[in-house]
């Protein structure tokens, strides 16, 4: 018999003459590669889809006009397009734009937002919406509005515009759509542009007092009549806002202009979508300001910092307890087998070569364990991930390579001091012993 082949011989006593034992080392591994894979796949798959389902929760990027022009003027539409594009290359982009005037409702202001109604729905999934969204006609009014107004679904109110009030869309606007105090300084200054603009367009109109477009007096209540389809609720800044159709405050306000605001959710996060903030802003072609609304991202990057804070916390506890059961599993290996040591150490075996073996039945119960706890763990990550997210995950081939051998690595690691202690065994003293 060749050494090669006794080798292998001894090997395979060694591991099922013992299955006991084996199974005991099996399962050690078995535990710690099916929670490491289960705690890795979670880790790598969770904040993208986490990042996803956050954005049903509102804008994380918001665009406001750079330039003193711009600010009177709005963004148009090509640059709006202009600017999704380049937000869009290579990520999956959501866009809103809004246009902002001042408004009197019984004499009392309030801000009024021109919407695409479709757009700014898709962007704002979490809002509570009693009745219908806004249509031709129609508008939907602010929880807090619609209290101070007395009025509810299917009432109808008088809106007149007044050029000289456009100065209160400013903070309105700044503080419903941002949450950042350079957002809101942003936004703020917009309006503020647009109050200007209004105001010599206002000077300038001889029949502004036409059509309820504009009054210049404080207690004038004509307007355009418009039915309240519907209450928004969302417990934020919204609640104080009117919501119409572009088109509508278009013909309100008497004239046509650019938005205030455009929001965007940007499937991104952290130091991604920090950098597409600055390459809108070092891009002059576009004239708009770019940056991210801070409770959002913030909010994002706390979550994920947890979560891989935790992932590692719980990794080091599992490692630590997957070396400790499987060098305990090879310990008690080692002392049932001594005098089988011992003897083969006096017939001439020298003690690398009963090392190579202990380290080798301890890689092959590291692969088996890794193998079953891998398969174990993807299952394990795939419910919860259906569970908590309603979405499946895919298998990483790369990830399921790592946790392999990773868990052959710390079988053989865990193996060392046993080993160790195996290859110092005086054959003379065991034999003594028998």
């Amino acid at each position: 018999m060749t050494n090669r082949k006794m080798f292998f011989t001894m090997l395979w006593g060694a591991v099922f003459r013992r299955r006991s034992r084996a199974m005991m080392a099996v399962i050690a591994s078995l535990v710690g590669a099916a929670t490491l894979f289960c705690l890795a796949s979670v880790c790598v798959a969770v904040p993208q889809q986490m990042n996803e389902e956050m954005r049903a929760y509102g804008a994380n990027l918001i665009v406001t006009p750079a330039s003193a022009t711009g600010k009177s003027q709005g963004i148009d539409t090509a640059t709006v397009r202009n600017v999704t594009a380049l937000i869009g290359a290579g990520h999956s982009v959501k866009s809103a734009a809004y246009r902002y005037e001042s408004v009197r409702i019984n004499s009392a202001p309030y801000t009024i937002a021109g919407v695409d109604v479709k757009a700014v729905r898709a962007l704002n999934r979490h809002w509570n919406v009693t009745g219908d969204w806004p249509g031709s006609g129609n508008v939907m009014v602010g929880r807090d509005v619609a209290d101070a107004l007395g009025v509810k679904v299917g009432s109808r109110v008088t809106i007149g515009y007044r050029a000289a009030d456009a100065s209160a869309s400013a903070s309105s606007s700044a503080s419903a759509k941002s949450d950042s105090d350079e957002s809101t300084e942003t936004a703020e200054s917009s309006a503020q542009g647009t109050q200007s603009t209004q105001t010599t367009q206002g000077e300038q109109t001889t029949q502004a007092t036409e059509n309820g477009r504009v009054s210049s007096d404080i207690m004038d209540n004509n307007g355009i009549e418009f039915r309240i389809a519907g209450i928004v609720d969302t417990g934020g800044n919204e609640d104080s806002i009117i919501y119409a159709t572009t088109a509508d405050v278009s013909k309100l306000a008497g004239h046509e202009r650019g938005a205030d605001v455009v929001e965007y959710s940007v499937n991104a996060m952290g130091d991604e979508l920090n950098a597409i903030v600055n390459r809108i802003n070092k891009n002059t072609n576009t004239a708009v300001k770019a940056q991210t609304v801070t409770k959002i991202t913030s909010s994002d990057t706390r979550i994920i910092a947890m979560l891989q804070t935790l992932f590692w916390i719980v990794s080091l506890v599992v490692l630590v307890l997957t070396l400790v059961g499987v060098g305990t599993t090879i310990s008690s290996i080692v002392s049932q087998r001594r005098n089988e040591i011992g003897l083969r150490k006096a017939l001439g075996a020298d003690s690398r070569a009963i090392g190579v073996e202990f380290y080798v039945e301890s890689g092959i119960y590291g692969l088996i364990g890794g193998l079953l706890g891998t398969a174990i763990g993807y299952v394990l990550a795939r419910v919860l991930c259906a569970t908590v997210f309603g979405r499946a995950i895919g298998f990483d081939w790369l990830l399921g390579a790592g946790s392999l051998l990773l868990s052959v690595a710390i079988a053989v690691i865990a193996s060392i001091p046993p080993v160790r202690r195996a290859t110092r065994i005086d054959p003379a003293i065991v034999l003594r012993e028998e």
